[in-house]
């Protein structure tokens, strides 16, 4: 999976618990991690800027990638580039993340959301080799998605914001509101593991696998999953997050999936219990701070 010729470049998973740092050229070649809790903005980019600077003082970086929770500015003609805005997260809210380390580090830096950042890894050295098109969906503490169209993560009028996306809700069989602060009860707001938790009142890793919340999350998975396929037409689907640790989740998605798709999408790939077509990360953990090195890698001179 090594990049020949590839430059020295740092990458960031910038998350909203910790920063996960990183110097190297890929996958194969990576010479230094950190992990950096996410406190305040002037304590967690000073503490990232401390260990690359020591890094560059080893060996000079070609670039530097980030990857960030968002929502973000990723427009370059805008004021606010490279800036969170209107995150959720206390203290967060309008941060400049590229200015500071442009500054600090003298580098060029490539900026992203962390799901088109892991989005764009598992297409280069994970389970989208080799396609054009490929989806990845992360559900943890939130639900994020990235999708990548010929090699180039999906952007727009802003970015992808796939788990604000409206799911069906029966609130006869499930009359939880949602906890999503902005929209209440969106696919995040019903899905995450702060949805089960509040939901059922124990944390989701401690409810059996017998536990009627997870025939409820399989179907709020299953009609978010369905939505995104039937709009996005990837080539795969990568599932990953903290949720789909439970791996029992996999074959009930995926044969959710395939009952409201319908038959209606004809090819190879939905056939078989889409088994090859909804697979988790290859990278695992990884995707994001790779993704953010890949960035790096296509900003270097």
């Amino acid at each position: 999976m090594a990049d020949g010729g590839a430059r020295l470049v740092g990458g960031i998973e910038a998350g909203g618990t910790k920063f996960v740092c990183a110097v190297g050229t890929g996958p194969d070649d990576v010479r230094a991690e950190a992990r950096v809790p996410t406190t305040t903005p002037a304590e967690t980019l000073g503490r990232v800027v401390a260990f690359f600077a020591e890094q560059a003082a080893r060996a000079p970086l070609a670039a530097l990638g980030v990857a960030s929770f968002g929502p973000v500015d990723l427009d370059s003609r805008s004021p606010t580039f490279g800036r969170i805005t209107t995150t959720p997260k206390p203290g967060w809210r309008d941060v400049d993340l590229v200015g500071p380390f442009r500054s600090a580090l003298r580098v060029p830096v490539a900026f992203d959301t962390d799901v088109n950042a892991a989005a764009l890894a598992e297409h280069r050295w994970g389970a989208g080799r080799g396609l054009g098109t490929l989806l990845y969906v992360t559900v943890g503490t939130g639900i994020g998605g990235g999708a990548v169209v010929d090699g180039r993560p999906l952007h727009g009028l802003v970015h992808p914001e796939m788990g604000h996306v409206r799911v069906p809700h029966d609130r006869a069989r499930d009359p939880f509101d949602g906890v999503c602060p902005a929209h209440g009860d969106c696919w995040e707001g019903l899905a995450t593991a702060p949805a089960i938790a509040a939901r059922w009142g124990r944390p989701p890793e401690t409810l059996p696998d017998d536990h009627p919340a997870w025939a409820l999350e399989v179907d709020y998975l299953a009609l978010g999953l369905a939505n995104l396929v039937l709009t996005l037409s990837p080539e795969r689907v990568v599932l990953g997050g903290g949720v789909m640790a439970r791996a029992a989740l996999y074959p009930l998605v995926r044969t959710g999936i395939g009952e409201l798709l319908g038959g209606y999408l004809a090819s190879p790939a939905l056939a078989a219990g889409l088994t090859r077509y909804l697979v988790p990360p290859a990278l695992g953990e990884r995707a994001g701070v790779l993704g953010a090195l890949w960035l790096a890698q296509g900003a270097a001179p």
